[in-house]
Order: structure tokens, then sequence, then C-alpha cells
């Protein structure tokens, strides 16, 4: 059983706070090949050799508009040939991890995204407040409804250097947002002053699981080194729940020749699971439209 910072369960964690800090998810030999291959993407991103990245001035996909780069997509993609990322994703300390906040198995596991978060280079950039599967200004009701439903899913965020961009309201995941929350996602999203926010400090190797549904945000200072992995994964428990939220940043590159054979054997089941899901959701071209 994997423990968080506080030796405490990390799916204990995580279903209480909506978030869980851990350590020790990169070897001691990945992290330096972990970091040349980061700088190598984000030289070529930075260039526009690379076109899928995220430009600033644009939160969600697509990212069509700008220069100024703050995140690099589809680390696993064959055209990087960077082959130490997906075998840091397949990797069995993150996938036993995985499977203990999905309680769930390897086996039953989904090959989701994996992207890159930075620095930009000529401003600072903040993201506004918000829940990454549910819109600003969804109705009380519905919010609550859409509370409820499962995620089969996780996301994380793992620091190659320290890193405190994020921001969060502890235990804001299960429940709607107050009055005074719901004004500021809607009326004044990049606040700096949301009631009960928490800066999340991450040290080099340090790792956050966060619930999709917990209000948060994040910072990015043109001045201060980022290299932060940023993925996800899912379980076939959700059927195909998951396709919108993940096939919004357009996978079709997965469907390529080679794409399966460049990955190690432990991601090959979870790979068929992501393209069984997506038929089943009726996008097998692994496109969907932007939630936001």
């Amino acid at each position: 059983m994997i423990t968080d910072i506080n030796n405490k369960p990390i799916d204990e964690a995580l279903k209480e706070d909506g978030y869980v800090i851990v350590e020790g998810l990169i070897s001691e030999e990945m992290m330096p090949k972990l970091k040349d291959a980061c700088d190598r993407v984000v030289d070529r991103a930075r260039k526009g050799d690379w076109k899928y990245r995220r430009l600033v001035g644009t939160q969600f996909p697509p990212w069509t508009e700008g220069t100024d780069v703050w995140g690099v997509q589809h680390l696993t993609h064959p055209e990087l040939q960077e082959k130490i990322f997906a075998e840091w994703y397949g990797s069995s300390k993150l996938l036993e991890a995985v499977c203990q906040l999905l309680h769930t198995k390897p086996e039953d596991l989904q090959l989701e995204l994996f992207n890159l978060l930075i620095n930009p280079e000529e401003s600072d950039f903040d993201l506004t407040w918000h829940r990454d599967a549910i819109p600003a200004e969804t109705p009380e009701e519905t919010e609550k409804e859409k509370l409820t439903i499962p995620h089969y899913g996780t996301q994380w965020n793992t620091a190659l250097y320290e890193d405190s961009c994020l921001y969060v309201v502890p235990r804001s995941h299960r429940r709607v947002r107050t009055s005074e929350e719901r004004d500021i996602t809607i009326n004044d999203p990049k606040s700096h002053n949301m009631p009960d926010q928490l800066k999340v400090t991450l040290k080099p190797g340090q790792t956050v699981f966060y619930d999709n549904n917990i209000l948060h945000r994040a910072a990015y200072f043109s001045s201060q080194k980022r290299a932060t992995l940023h993925a996800s994964m899912g379980t076939i428990e959700g059927g195909h729940h998951r396709a919108g939220v993940i096939l919004q940043h357009g996978l079709d590159w997965m469907t390529t020749d080679g794409f399966k054979d460049s990955l190690p054997q432990s991601l090959h089941t979870p790979y068929n699971n992501l393209i069984s899901m997506a038929d089943k959701a009726g996008i097998s071209n692994m496109q969907s439209k932007p939630i936001h």
C-alpha cells in the first residue's frame, strides 16, 4: 500500500481532501533522463517545430493562437522519439499508485493523456478557477448532479523541479460551490482571494494526484523553470464516460501505425482499453469537441 507524505493511504487522502501528495514515483535513474527529454521537447515547442503545444492566452483546447508556450502536448507521440516518457508512464510504481487510487487492476487501466506543463518565456500567465468537467456557468442543481458521477479515472502533476503553480480549495470536489465561490468562478475567475485556497508546493520528484472536480487554478511564472509531467489514466469500469474529457485533446495520432508498438508492454492492454472506449462512444476518430 502506498501512503502520502503524511503516511496516510493515498486513496483515503484523495477521497477526503480532493488531492494527495506522493513521493518516489520517479526512480533516481529516470529523473535525469526525463529532465533531458523535457529540455529537448520544450526546445522544439518553443521553436515551433512541435505543433502540439499550449499557448499563453488560451486555457483549454484547442490552442491555435499565440506564440508563448506554457505546455507541450502528447509526450508519447512517436514523432517526438522520446521513449523515456512512455517508459515512465508505464512504470510499475506509477501504475501501482494509479491502481490503488482507482481500486482497480492493471489490466483494467485505460491509457489517456500525457503532457508537459512548463514556464512561459515572455510573460506570467494565470489559469482561471475551474472544475475540469463542469463549466463555471453550470446551474447549481446540474452541478450537484454532475458531482455525484464517478470519475473512473485520476490525473496528476509530477514535478521535475520545485513547483508551486497549483492552487486548490481542499474538499471542494464533493460539494456545490458556495455563493462566493460561484461568483468568483464566473465573474472574477483569476482571483487571488478565493476563500480557503491552498498553494500546493511540490519538491522535485513529488507527485500531486487531484480530483478533477476540485476547484483549482494555476499560476505560471516566466522567471522560474518549470517542467511538470501532467497525465491521466482511467479504468474500463467507466465505459465511455471519460471519452469527452479525454478525446477533446485530439488523440487521432494514437491510431497511427506503430504507436502501440512504441509503448512498453505494460501499456498495451491500457491502450486497447482506450481504443475500445472511443469505439463505444462513437468517437473512433479519437477527437471530440471541447468542453469549455
